[in-house]
């Protein structure tokens, strides 16, 4: 696996972390969730860290995802982000070359 691939992918350790956190509930709508949605996404170069991970259930995680609702639950998931970690930044969220 290169440096890029594994600093986006989300280890267990913390899936853990988010799913404590987040108390194992879809962030958006209270349903159980998984702790698998970037905030960045992957495709973005988003890295597999806690402050860029939240639990989603699977219809809000599709929304998020593939619908034209990505930008108003993008901004509720930052507010989220936001209260959990003061100073939250996305812009320290994606992978630059050479980290």
């Amino acid at each position: 696996m290169n440096r890029r691939t594994k600093a986006l992918d989300i280890p267990a350790r913390v899936k853990k972390v988010v799913y404590a956190r987040d108390n194992g509930l879809c962030i958006l709508c209270g349903s159980p969730g998984a702790p698998n949605a970037h905030y960045v996404s992957r495709g973005q170069s988003g890295l597999g860290i806690p402050e860029n991970v939240v639990t989603l259930c699977r219809t809000c995680h599709r929304a998020y995802d593939q619908s034209t609702q990505r930008e108003i639950l993008k901004n509720e998931i930052a507010g989220y982000l936001r209260s959990k970690y003061p100073g939250w930044d996305d812009i320290r969220l994606t992978y630059l070359k050479g980290d």
